[in-house]
């Protein structure tokens, strides 16, 4: 352990115990994500969590900004104790071991899906903060990018010459123009069953949002339901947008007709795709991040199910088909 690594466990740990008051317990790791925050259960009884974000790499004043916001609009979020935002240090109530991808399954999925439901309905209705970043062109746009310059450049090692990025940006401009007409609402951006909390009193808590942006309706519906870590059989996925569509026109969100909204799902659900290849890429090659990237294959196959659809979609097809699987050795089966 370096200098700075045994510091920074210091002062994470002086933090914990001012906090709770209590000079003897100990910490240890309860999860680590794909950034620079860390998250640290305390000993003792009840346990509690402390949210690390390292000053400089990451700040926890955008998460404690956007938890006010969906704890006002009726979203259950995580309660915070105790903080000391400069040294980037939250305690946290301990929801538990378990989140809800350890739990859901085929067998009680329908009943998880809407509960996670019951928390996206109240965020979408959410008014759209004026200070919010919007998911406008240039933000697609940029995600959009990250396929063609990690996963088709650095990852598969392709050029990026004409014959590719000329397809790519017909296709781009056709996904871009169709996720700008949707309905706008309060986006999560990661709205899936790792970042849902079951709680021991029912329902479940919302985590990780602090990328929260004004966007596309579909966005957080598709993040549900065509997951980075495990797949569903696509008669559950039809049902739960039809569920969702259903529910959200009863609470008066502004969705259109089903037919257009499951065409409006397909449509952000392959920009979602392309730019998760693109950041898993990233994560291998540049932060020596592996294990993201192995279900590249999954994202693949979310696309060659949904691609064929479209005729605007077309221009990628043939680049799935000519530059994309001769790479992916093998597909997941449907399921987990």
């Amino acid at each position: 352990m370096s200098l700075a690594d045994t510091a920074r466990e210091n002062a994470r740990l002086a933090f914990a115990r001012t906090a709770l008051a209590q000079s003897d317990i100990t910490l240890e790791r309860a999860s680590v994500d794909a950034g620079f925050r860390s998250y640290w259960r305390s000993s003792g009884s009840p346990t509690h969590i402390v949210m690390d974000a390292p000053p400089g790499k990451e700040d926890v004043r955008p998460w404690l900004a956007i938890r006010d916001v969906l704890e006002q609009g009726g979203v259950r979020v995580p309660r915070v104790l105790a903080r000391d935002v400069e040294a980037g240090l939250l305690l946290l109530e301990d929801l538990g071991t378990n989140t809800l991808l350890q739990v859901i399954n085929e067998a009680n999925a329908t009943e998880w899906f809407d509960a996670a439901i019951d928390q996206l309905l109240p965020l979408q209705k959410i008014a759209m903060p004026a200070h919010f970043a919007r998911y406008d062109e240039d933000l697609l746009s940029r995600e959009l990018r990250l396929f063609d310059d990690w996963f088709l450049g650095k990852h598969l090692g392709h050029a990026l010459d004409c014959p590719l990025t000329d397809p790519l940006e017909l296709v781009y401009r056709r996904l871009i123009d169709a996720i700008l007409a949707q309905p706008k609402v309060l986006v999560h951006r990661d709205f899936m069953p790792r970042n849902l909390m079951p709680l021991s009193s029912g329902g479940l808590a919302v985590l990780d949002f602090q990328d929260a942006v004004v966007g596309p309706i579909s966005y957080d519906v598709l993040s549900l339901f065509k997951d980075a870590f495990l797949s569903w059989p696509p008669e559950l996925v039809d049902w739960g947008v039809a569920r969702y569509h259903e529910r959200a026109q009863a609470a008066g969100l502004p969705v259109p007709a089903l037919p257009e909204f499951r065409r409006d799902v397909d449509f952000i659900g392959v920009q979602r795709h392309l730019k998760v290849l693109g950041i898993f890429s990233r994560l291998n090659h540049r932060d020596s991040k592996p294990k993201y990237v192995a279900d590249a294959p999954r994202f693949v196959r979310y696309l060659l199910d949904v691609v064929p659809k479209h005729r605007a979609l077309e221009p990628l097809q043939r680049i799935l088909d000519e530059r994309v699987l001769p790479a992916v050795a093998a597909l997941p089966a449907q399921g987990r």
